[in-house]
């Protein structure tokens, strides 16, 4: 198993998204974005990485980028909480990446947890792959619900994970 790092978005990453818009990665986000999309996300990814806000990286297996993972702050239930997100390439998947990013990802929002003491995520219900990750990771899962995305209704499941508790090894 090749070693997996993370490092900060960076200005020549967007390529990476634009692979990462097909539609066979995007089925569970109500389809891809516009190549305008893209690079507005792109911009932002670079915008709040410098500022501090948040932590977009790009997700290194051997060196090599294979898919990405950050986390940023969101109110969640009347708290402040981190957010997470990622994907993993189509070539690069079903070897545990998203699983083994997502504990790199737990271990920098500890370290940056100040009073945000929960790490969120939301993959669609109908996500299996993501949904298994939040569960490998240690996640609790405490909810669904609906929200608006991409200009359409999404079922999202909500899941948790406390950066208070103890390292588990889940991941």
């Amino acid at each position: 198993m090749d070693e997996l790092t993370l490092r900060p978005w960076g200005s020549g990453d967007l390529p990476l998204l634009h692979r990462a818009n097909a539609p066979a990665m995007t089925s569970h986000l109500n389809g891809s974005e516009t190549d305008a999309q893209v690079e507005e996300r792109h911009a932002r990814y670079l915008r709040l990485n410098a500022s501090g806000e948040a932590h977009m990286s790009v997700i290194l297996e051997g060196g090599v980028p294979v898919g990405s993972i950050g986390f940023w702050p969101v109110r969640w239930r009347d708290a402040d909480a981190w957010e997470t997100g990622w994907f993993v390439l189509p070539e690069a998947q079903g070897r545990g990446i998203a699983a083994r990013a997502v504990a790199l990802v737990v271990a920098q929002a500890r370290a940056e947890a100040g009073e945000r003491r929960m790490l969120t995520a939301f993959p669609g219900v109908d996500n299996a792959a993501s949904n298994a990750v939040c569960r490998r990771a240690g996640f609790a899962q405490v909810g669904s619900l609906v929200e608006e995305f991409r200009g359409a209704s999404l079922e999202i499941n909500e899941w948790v994970f406390d950066l208070g508790e103890a390292a588990s090894g889940n991941a």
